[in-house]
């Protein structure tokens, strides 16, 4: 029996309007900025015209990259609540899968923006094995203080020992697969965010996420049994805005590209990966095939890294020692840099930096459940 699971950020998968912009040019988008508006109801009537007409593209370019994966359960990232789920769902992935993801659980985090974590499943395996939900439980509420997390350097950040861990949530969403137990952990990390404080953006949020990951780790720890937990059927999916090895790009189109993999000597990741607790199966590809994020702030900054992750339970992992995962990357923009030899067929209408079916790649594994 064979289980097809995937995780994917969508980006800003929204049902709402942001009309902010009128009054903090940070958050205008570029195109309305080509033009005079003289007052915030025009605003508000373009900005609607222009949500909706760069949206529709958009969504198509999402489902055809969530199609691709052939996925049994969905792990998602930036969906806005189950209203916009449901109207993704039916209105384009639909179109493309059919009846397939009926199955729909969110619940409401932390993240100011409203974003938040969900699933999407099938009934059934695409080779008919039933998928049933069990139960569903947020640890969205939890504090530093409650775990026993906080550090001088959280303190430093400003972050108080009353406030919540998680920037979004770890929902924790237990099912079973043809009658088989398995338990997955959706989370969606601290953003790395612009310089600060005389730090790069990921160094200066870095204790923000290793108090994630210790939480994420001390919940299944917790749940499962110290000495147990890595012999049970878990894994954790989601986008954790940190990377543990990257590939830095120099050069030019016209005088071509270099790549450069370079390791990090500190990670977030290092946090659950340690012990061997749980496996990080996207590491089972070669190093210049593992990024799922084009990052770029011009020139000077460019670099490919893995920011998406599918971690398997040491159980899980030995199980399915062979399993390699998919990254599907056809809904990159053609700004993406792609390595020598890793080129592939955008999807239709694919712009230069957008529209694209995200800025991240969904990943995809096969797995067998014992």
């Amino acid at each position: 029996m064979s289980l097809r699971l995937a995780t994917f950020n969508v980006e800003n998968l929204m049902n709402r309007f942001d009309f902010s912009g009128y009054r903090n040019q940070l958050n205008q988008d570029r195109t309305l900025a080509l033009f005079e508006i003289r007052s915030e109801a025009e605003y508000r009537a373009l900005e609607q015209a222009r949500a909706i007409a760069y949206s529709d593209d958009t969504r198509q370019l999402t489902a055809l990259a969530i199609a691709a994966t052939r996925a049994d359960i969905l792990c998602l990232q930036e969906v806005d609540n189950i209203e916009a789920l449901k109207a993704f769902e039916y209105g384009y992935l639909f179109k493309m899968v059919g009846q397939g993801y009926r199955q729909k659980y969110t619940t409401s985090g932390n993240d100011s923006r409203g974003i938040d974590v969900a699933l999407m499943m099938r009934d059934e395996t695409l080779d008919g094995q039933p998928i049933e939900f069990v139960r569903m439980t947020s640890h969205a509420h939890l504090t530093y203080e409650e775990l026993g997390l906080h550090t001088p350097e959280l303190a430093a950040l400003g972050e108080a020992s009353h406030e919540r861990i998680f920037r979004r949530d770890c929902l924790e969403i237990d099912l079973r697969i043809a009658g088989q137990p398995m338990t997955l952990y959706l989370v969606h990390f601290k953003s790395m965010g612009p310089p600060r404080n005389g730090l790069d953006g990921r160094a200066a949020t870095m204790p923000i996420r290793m108090a994630e990951a210790k939480a994420v780790r001390r919940i299944i720890e917790e749940r499962f049994g110290r000495e147990h937990a890595a012999n049970k059927n878990w894994a954790i999916c989601g986008d954790m805005n940190d990377y543990r090895q990257r590939i830095r790009i120099d050069g030019d189109a016209h005088s071509g590209y270099r790549f450069d993999v370079a390791n990090e000597p500190v990670s977030c990741l290092d946090v659950l990966l340690e012990g061997d607790f749980c496996q990080n199966v996207v590491e089972r590809r070669p190093e210049m095939e593992r990024w799922t994020l084009y990052h770029t702030r011009g020139p000077q900054e460019r670099h490919l890294c893995q920011l998406d992750y599918i971690l398997l339970s040491r159980r899980m992992a030995s199980h399915n020692a062979t399993a390699v995962p998919d990254i599907i990357r056809n809904g990159q923009p053609w700004r993406t840099v792609f390595p020598p030899g890793q080129e592939v067929e955008r999807f239709p209408r694919a712009g230069w930096d957008r529209p694209k079916a995200s800025d991240h790649c969904p990943v995809a594994v096969t797995l067998d459940l014992v």
